[in-house]
């Protein structure tokens, strides 16, 4: 069982494919990203990034969980993202995947690992250390980073769920 996390943006859709059961540099399967450019009308945007995540699923049956950072509400509510998030669940809905979306706060939040220090920012650079620290990979764009992380925590997520892990993992 694999699990494909998705760091939703117009500009530089970062995704990225986890193995829950690996170690090291075996937990990525595969990482990258997906640009559009700006001066495409914008759903021709939309279509193309839902193409790559439908492409992504095809090439990769394995993967079983998508994880998805929402878009985010309140003061950095963008019409843009959320359009782009209803194209991108379209293609994880017809490949009938389950998924699990984390908000971009509790992604920053859940990749500190220790309850104790959850408060307080964690910015960009933070969230490449921890995708390095966790698989030993040394090359990670901001953008892959996100979506290792969420990727990572949608797989926990139902482990849990199915009673395959306890919450002390």
């Amino acid at each position: 069982m694999y699990s494909l996390g998705l760091d939703p943006s117009l500009s530089d859709m970062g995704w990225c494919i986890h193995d829950p059961w690996a170690f090291g540099k075996g937990r990525v399967i595969d990482k990258g990203r997906f640009s559009s450019p700006s001066d495409l009308v914008f759903v021709a945007r939309y279509m193309g990034m839902r193409s790559c995540v439908n492409n992504l699923l095809e090439d990769y049956p394995e993967v079983q969980i998508v994880g998805v950072e929402s878009p985010p509400f309140g003061e950095g509510w963008s019409e843009g993202l959320y359009g782009l998030f209803l194209y991108i669940n379209e293609a994880i809905y017809n490949h009938r995947k389950d998924v699990v979306y984390f908000d971009p706060l509790t992604v920053k939040s859940l990749a500190k690992e220790d309850p104790s220090i959850r408060k307080g920012k964690m910015f960009k650079t933070d969230m490449v250390a921890m995708a390095k620290a966790d698989t030993g990979v040394s090359l990670w764009n901001n953008d892959e980073a996100d979506a290792y992380n969420v990727a990572r925590f949608a797989a926990r997520f139902w482990l849990l769920l199915e009673g395959k892990i306890d919450e002390d993992v």
